[in-house]
């Protein structure tokens, strides 16, 4: 029987870093900070802030050391909002347990297990790929259009583990060795991006877009449609497409231009797959209906009299799934592809969150961080927000935990500055799922990784360049579109 060695060194490090993230929490809760050092433009920090701010601070020790997993993290930070009288723990725990952001969640996830163990997600990404020819160049072009298009309405992680083993297959049929090939690095590092670029889409695409979305409706009061969203996040995604293709041929222009395959044998592992079976067509229509009533909410609502929230269609249709004769995929197996741990750090996501809007603390450090944006021309506003955003999830090792954190902060500083909040919650929200440069920021971009064929380094200096043209990108955009909306 194996024993756990409590003294490795990793353990004790662990213990270590756990051990200065509760002391730093209970000396800010012990001792408050001076009015003196805290008051900034005339907004200070009240006790209740403080404590606030001390376990954010623990939080974020313990997310960017991962010295324990980040959803555990998560549940702590609750408890000690409880423990250290911030509010009532019932009352920390129905603001995220509560939310309806984790139905939403949950559907995305059931749905996404069905397209995977029904066939129809690869079915999908053969078809897309057998048009990209034996091309080096556009099969990396084709990868990346691949990702985006079928992240726009699965999880990221879902649609990278369908086509990590293509690509996979891909480099092993034609020799190339892991590290050595700026082919392989170029198709593998093209998986996580295409996800990425996908996942600002549409609110489904990633899991810190409906954390957005939860955020702007508790504190602003704002609802966010899956129409709203889309109109700012289907041109980004298009228009970063060619951007993000052009900076993996930079970085990485392929040794060879052709693979050994032709493209008549791509074609043909197509034409090889076996006709769509009656769960996969159940799958597909189920699929679109959702989609459907995603978009047409709005009408929805108007002829029924009924609010529909984004949770509500996903919600119908993966309880449909489990209809008897529909499908014969059980629960069991659909439970294997959920990520609790995913939701356990949304909804707890959503409560800390919260804490920081309501005790103030998220005003404060709005006007720490981002105070001097106000009287400057509306697109360098959101130029600025969508960098600053993009390099500060390097240090926060997690695109939910950046939501966690910036949101609620965009949504004070819009009220401080007394501009509208969508305004710089917007271009917020679009970047908090912009992993371009750690892999370690996403699950996303672990599962091309794991594949061996590029390393850290490799992904982080591509990464870097085209974060700062996608921050460009995804500005335009957001100003442009938000102009003729009567936003800027």
């Amino acid at each position: 029987m194996k024993t756990l060695n409590t003294s490795s060194p990793s353990a004790v490090k662990s213990g270590i870093i756990l051990a200065v993230a509760f002391l730093v929490a209970i000396v800010l809760w012990l001792f408050p900070l001076p009015a003196s050092f805290t008051a900034i433009d005339k907004v200070s920090l009240s006790p209740a802030a403080q404590t606030a701010m001390g376990i954010l601070i623990f939080a974020l020790i313990l997310w960017m050391t991962e010295a324990i997993p980040f959803h555990i993290t998560g549940l702590l930070g609750v408890l000690l909002l409880a423990l250290f009288r911030v509010d009532s723990f019932k009352n920390i725990i129905s603001i995220g347990f509560g939310n309806h952001i984790f139905v939403f969640f949950l559907g995305v996830l059931i749905l996404s297990a069905f397209i995977t163990h029904s066939g129809l997600g690869k079915r999908i990404s053969v078809f897309l790929l057998s048009k990209t020819g034996n091309s080096t160049r556009m099969i990396i072009l084709g990868f990346i259009i691949t990702g985006t298009l079928l992240s726009m309405w699965l999880t990221n992680m879902a649609v990278a583990a369908m086509l990590m083993p293509l690509g996979r297959s891909i480099l092993q049929e034609e020799g190339v060795e892991p590290r050595k090939s700026n082919f392989g690095k170029a198709l593998m590092i093209s998986i996580c991006w295409g996800s990425i670029v996908g996942g600002i889409a549409t609110p489904s695409g990633a899991g810190p877009n409906p954390l957005a979305i939860g955020f702007l409706k508790e504190m602003a009061g704002i609802d966010v449609s899956f129409i709203d969203w889309m109109v700012y996040g289907v041109p980004s995604a298009a228009l970063l497409i060619l951007p993000v293709w052009g900076a993996l041929l930079l970085f990485f222009p392929p040794e060879m231009k052709k693979l050994k395959k032709t493209k008549e044998e791509l074609a043909q592992e197509y034409e090889d797959l076996p006709a769509m079976g009656r769960e996969e067509k159940i799958t597909l229509a189920l699929f679109l209906l959702t989609v459907v009533l995603w978009v047409s909410s709005p009408w929805l609502e108007k002829l029924l009299g009924i609010s529909i929230p984004i949770s509500m269609p996903v919600l119908l249709t993966g309880c449909l799934f489990f209809f008897p004769g529909l499908t014969t995929t059980s629960w069991k197996k659909v439970e294997q592809e959920i990520s609790w741990s995913g939701i356990l750090l949304v909804v707890t996501g959503i409560s800390i969150g919260m804490m920081l809007y309501r005790t103030g603390a998220a005003e404060w450090l709005s006007i720490l961080l981002l105070g001097g944006i106000g009287g400057i021309h509306p697109l360098l506003q959101v130029f600025l927000v969508v960098l600053i955003i993009s390099f500060l999830k390097i240090a926060f090792s997690s695109n939910t935990v950046t939501a966690t954190i910036v949101i609620p902060i965009m949504i004070a500083l819009s009220g401080i500055l007394g501009i509208d909040t969508l305004s710089i919650a917007i271009p917020a929200a679009l970047t908090t799922s912009m992993a371009f440069i750690l892999v370690t920021s996403s699950p996303t971009n672990v599962i091309p990784y794991s594949a061996g064929y590029f390393t850290i380094k490799d992904m982080a200096v591509a990464g870097v360049a085209i974060t700062v043209v996608a921050s460009v990108i995804v500005s335009v955009v957001i100003y442009l579109v938000g102009s003729m909306r009567g936003l800027y």
